[in-house]
């Protein structure tokens, strides 16, 4: 398993319908096979021609076979083929091309590639006694047909996963616009029900003050007076079920609640004309408040005369807004109903815990709780500081309820960034990142493609050129010197001839030398020796 493991690399991403595989192999294996088939089918015939056709023929069926699952074994299936059948050159850049394609990584290409061109080299020159011009051949079959495809096979598949962040991206951040989209309705949604949560909270409290006005006139008959406790007791009923169905979806915002020109002293006057006793006391520049201070005090205002009205009907509310320096203070104090507190649904307190939020957001203090009898709510707020930016609370603290009160958790993502906006964002994120690095390795790998046989090609240049020319180089100048009727032994000619030109120019009578032509150092020159005297000299045509 592990062995297969190591030549297969990975599945091939191109794996489609079994049938459009079979059709693929299919067609593939005709063509790799075709200079194959033509050579064994044409004269001359050698020795076992049609064994060997048919062998050959089988191997490349093989190596099609495991070209899908085991690309590097395809790859070192049709170079061991080579050696018996010139014609699998042909195929190799093909196998080349499609083990870049189908594998990832390049540790185990590089092992393959590295053992071909060790062992073949090895082969050629220790065993076989090939020339090194025969070896730099071989050696430039191996770059430009084995090395060059496969880069370019590698590229090929590194460009189709680029392709493929890139379309995750783009859905990723299809995602998180769609997010933000259902976000931003998600936030006007809960402005509009926290606006007919406190606006209508506030009237409905007020009706229900009238009613308990009723409820406690003298001169109402006992029917009537009956019938006002019951609309009272109906009205905070109803007051209490708003708080609980819309309520829970409020989400706390500076100045998206306070209605556009209302006063502390207009607000004041909207419940005097309800019925209720309220006195205010204002000290210093009040009028001027920066908008964030100056909304935080209308609020604070307006939730202590709902609870008044809603918890002490009849008492009397005195309200007090002072600015002295860099911050202003706030108080609404009410005392003991004359009556006494009437039924009511209880508090769960969630409209002070939204109060004391809003408060510290301002950058100020609360402060809430009984006072001889009745009831005290004061707040300090600064006028120069700004607001404070912490993460709201994840949950309201023990024994409150979600309600008025109830506040959506933040972080410094927004109102909703640990819900499904967040995890779209990080999702988002990690797709950008993949695709910065597919970007990143598609640019490497064509480098690579390119560069890398330039690189080689260049080595192999180096490494051929002194093989190939080392002690075989005859000069121009040293060529003219030489005269014909010259003994051989003193005309200093190099120690090492060139390879003839063609088969039929055996070594003989005649030697051949090269005058170091790059890059392939071909024999420049022929001279012809007889009875140990030069006997003529020429320059062989290019």
């Amino acid at each position: 398993m592990e062995l297969r493991w190591w030549w297969a690399g990975r599945p091939d991403p191109d794996r489609g319908p079994t049938g459009r595989r079979w059709v693929g192999d299919l067609l593939l294996w005709a063509a790799v096979s075709a200079p194959v088939a033509y050579a064994g089918a044409t004269p001359p015939y050698p020795r076992y021609a049609v064994p060997l056709l048919v062998g050959s023929l089988a191997l490349l069926a093989l190596a099609v076979t495991l070209g899908r699952r085991l690309p590097l074994a395809a790859l070192v299936a049709v170079v061991f083929g080579s050696l018996l059948d010139g014609n699998f050159v042909f195929a190799i850049p093909v196998f080349s091309f499609l083990a870049g394609r189908r594998s990832t990584g390049t540790g185990r290409p590089a092992a393959v590639f590295g053992a071909i061109a060790v062992g073949g080299s090895a082969l050629n020159l220790g065993l076989l006694g090939t020339e090194p011009e025969t070896w730099f051949l071989l050696a430039s079959v191996l770059l430009f047909a084995g090395v060059f495809p496969w880069l370019l096979g590698r590229h090929r598949r590194q460009q189709r996963a680029l392709a493929q962040a890139e379309r995750r991206h783009a859905e990723a951040e299809e995602r998180e616009r769609r997010s933000a989209v259902d976000r931003i309705r998600l936030r006007e949604r809960a402005r509009i029900a926290q606006e007919m949560h406190d606006s209508l909270g506030h009237d409905l409290s007020l009706i229900a003050l009238r009613a308990a006005g009723l409820e406690v006139a003298p001169d109402l008959a006992p029917a009537h007076r009956a019938a006002a406790g019951e609309l009272r007791v109906s009205v905070a009923a109803a007051t209490e079920r708003l708080r609980e169905i819309i309520g829970v979806l409020r989400e706390d915002r500076p100045g998206s609640l306070r209605p556009a020109g209302e006063t502390v002293a207009e607000l004041v006057d909207g419940a005097r004309d309800a019925g209720m006793t309220v006195a205010l006391r204002a000290a210093g520049e009040i009028g001027a408040l920066p908008p964030l201070a100056a909304h935080t005090v209308h609020r604070v205002v307006r939730e202590a005369l709902t609870n008044a009205a809603r918890y002490a009907p009849g008492a009397a509310v005195a309200v007090t807004v002072e600015r002295t320096g860099d911050e202003v203070v706030v108080g609404v104090v009410n005392a003991t109903p004359p009556a006494g507190p009437l039924p009511a649904p209880a508090s769960d307190g969630s409209g002070l815990l939204a109060l004391r939020e809003r408060v510290r957001l301002a950058g100020g203090t609360l402060d809430a709780g009984p006072r001889d009898g009745g009831f005290q709510v004061s707040a300090r707020l600064p006028l120069t500081a700004d607001a404070d930016t912490r993460p709201l609370p994840a949950a309201l603290p023990d024994g409150a309820a979600p309600g008025a009160g109830a506040v959506a958790r933040r972080t410094d993502g927004g109102p909703d960034a640990s819900g499904p906006g967040r995890a779209s964002g990080e999702q988002s994120g990690e797709e950008a990142r993949r695709l910065r690095d597919a970007r990143r390795r598609v640019r490497r790998s064509l480098l690579m493609a390119f560069g890398a046989p330039a690189v080689l090609g260049l080595v192999l240049a180096l490494v051929y050129y002194p093989l190939a020319t080392a002690g075989a180089v005859l000069d121009r100048a040293g060529y003219e010197r030489l005269r014909v009727g010259d003994p051989r032994d003193g005309l200093g000619l190099p120690r090492r001839q060139a390879a003839p030109p063609t088969a039929d120019d055996a070594p003989g009578a005649c030697e051949y030398y090269t005058d170091g032509n790059f890059p392939f150092a071909e024999p420049t020159w022929r001279l012809c020796f007889s009875d140990g005297r030069l006997v003529s000299k020429e320059r062989i045509a290019q």
